[in-house]
């Protein structure tokens, strides 16, 4: 097979040889294309074919396809000569509405919609078939992320607690170049209805028309033929001169790539994708432009409409934690005189029953604990906002500050804290004070009774590829360890240790709320970082905590 790119796959048909331009305007196209003989042995394809076989296929002796295997889309191997292009040949018709599944050397499959069709003489008599393959792979691809991510946004909005946000994920449109001759093409591209494609003289006047082009934009080829093709364009992009923009970039780097609303015939819009390519001559210059379009408008509806979801969830995530702020806020007040009533009574309770001076020390302590749940809401709901500016902090500095917050613990248990050098980091002071005071408090509070507490602090950089659920897997990463030797917890508690009213221990003896790690999770989160814990029982517990070691 000549290698040589003037003519490669290019054999003239029996018409003659078409004008520089349009064989120009045929490479543009985005499509595998390929002939065989009458008797199935494959006589030309382009390169757009290679590109989805994976392989060359050996001219005039491969049979019906140039694939490697294929598949139907159960994913049962298909014999070839079960082949859509077998059928064609061997029943002299066109097949359509077939998906097969292609697979290449390398083992990657594509989704394809083959469009076979026989070709005849003059006589009736069939002379072999032309087949052009459609790589629909990320169409399917599109449609089953979807579905997934339309469930998703639906869950999200019913359980606002999960605070979870399925992010869509945009399609990209691949364009292959191909080369063929203009008889073949022709015939093949007449009948391609995905896509517009059309071609324009220097001044972007439309001189071709495709069912494709009818589909989409309604005009039939007699009158569109002679137009200019802003006539697609919503007025106001006429009058800011977006299709000569496009146009001129086209002309400059070659091709000119854009996503907005068109018009068709009857005035009504659809979302289209389209790619303009400038066309040359042997020598260079611009002769022409070919235009294809794409109708993306049912994924630009289901995008809308996941982007309404989720800008939905983050107001009404916002709206809770506001009212768990002023309900948590509102409810001091009140407490505040049930715990001076009670103190009251408490202190000139002399003369009470033994039983009553019990139940109002139990209404004592209620309040007390009312009084904590009620202060460590609020710093969580303060957590999970990331309004204040980011600082240098001295992670030393702030290790010490909580060490002697806790001294007098430290003292009565003769607990040992040890902290290497920690790395100056960019974050909120209060809030990584309110970390390290969390996890250091806890490591003081589930001490081993056989054993004097003892806390190591340390630090490390670590790459973010060694990492799970990191959003930035190319980044250096700071790991900083607090590692204690007291009781530990249960491993089955790893996956929850973090949510709200999780305690690790129901012993009454260690007081709590359960908002604390809930705190200190938050906290991490908004410096785009992530923590973990683990533990074995009896032998104490470390948290990890990974931040960003640089600027975020």
């Amino acid at each position: 097979m000549e290698t040589d790119t003037n003519n490669q796959h290019t054999d003239k048909p029996a018409g003659g040889i078409p004008g520089a331009g349009y064989l120009d305007f045929i490479q543009t196209l985005p499509a595998a294309i390929y002939s065989t003989d009458a008797s199935g042995r494959i006589s030309h394809y382009n390169h757009a074919a290679t590109l989805l076989w994976g392989r060359e296929p050996e001219l005039g002796k491969d049979l019906w396809c140039g694939s490697w295997k294929i598949y139907d889309t159960n994913g049962e191997p298909m014999a070839l000569d079960s082949c859509p292009m077998a059928i064609t040949l061997r029943e002299g018709r066109e097949v359509t509405g077939v998906e097969i599944i292609v697979e290449r050397p390398d083992g990657s499959r594509r989704n394809v919609a083959p469009f076979p069709r026989p070709m005849f003489d003059g006589e009736g008599k069939m002379t072999g078939a032309v087949n052009m393959l459609v790589d629909i792979t990320d169409i399917r691809k599109a449609e089953n992320l979807l579905r997934a991510s339309e469930e998703n946004s639906r869950l999200m909005v019913v359980n606002l607690e999960k605070n979870a946000l399925e992010q869509t994920r945009e399609l990209i449109e691949k364009n292959r170049e191909l080369k063929i001759s203009e008889e073949r093409y022709h015939k093949m591209i007449e009948e391609v209805e995905d896509y517009a494609i059309l071609l324009m003289n220097k001044e972007g006047i439309i001189q071709n028309w495709n069912k494709g082009a009818e589909k989409i934009k309604g005009y039939r080829e007699e009158e569109i033929i002679g137009k200019h093709f802003s006539i697609f364009y919503l007025p106001e992009d006429r009058q800011q001169q977006l299709p000569n923009k496009l146009m001129a970039a086209a002309e400059t780097f070659g091709k000119a790539m854009q996503e907005g609303w068109r018009i068709r015939k009857n005035g009504t819009r659809f979302w289209g994708s389209i790619v303009i390519t400038a066309l040359h001559n042997d020598a260079g210059g611009i002769i022409g432009f070919s235009k294809v379009t794409r109708d993306l408008t049912e994924k630009k509806i289901a995008e809308d409409k996941i982007r309404k979801y989720a800008e939905e969830l983050e107001f009404q995530n916002k709206e809770l934690e506001q009212f768990a702020y002023a309900a948590a806020h509102d409810m001091k007040e009140p407490l505040r005189k049930i715990q001076f009533y009670n103190n009251y009574i408490n202190e000139h309770a002399g003369a009470l029953p033994e039983k009553m001076k019990e139940y109002l020390g139990r209404s004592v302590n209620a309040a007390g604990r009312m009084q904590q749940l009620i202060d460590d809401l609020l710093t969580y709901s303060k957590a999970s906002s990331f309004s204040q500016e980011l600082a240098p902090v001295n992670l030393n500095a702030i290790v010490n500050t909580v060490v002697l917050t806790y001294h007098d613990s430290i003292e009565r248990t003769g607990a040992v804290i040890e902290c290497g050098l920690l790395p100056v980091i960019r974050a909120i002071p209060f809030q990584f004070n309110q970390l390290f005071e969390n996890l250091i408090s806890n490591s003081l509070k589930y001490f081993h009774p056989d054993r004097a507490p003892k806390i190591t602090i340390a630090a490390s950089l670590v790459p973010g590829s060694e990492l799970k659920d990191i959003r930035n897997p190319e980044a250096i990463y700071h790991k900083i360890t607090i590692t204690d030797n007291g009781v530990g917890f249960d491993t089955s508690y790893t996956s929850k240790i973090f949510d709200l009213f999780q305690r690790l221990h129901d012993d009454p003896g260690y007081a709590g709320t359960g908002i604390g790690l809930a705190i200190c999770k938050k906290i991490v989160q908004n410096h785009q970082g992530i923590i973990r814990a683990s533990s074995l029982p009896s032998q104490g517990a470390e948290f990890a905590i990974y931040l960003p070691g640089t600027g975020y």
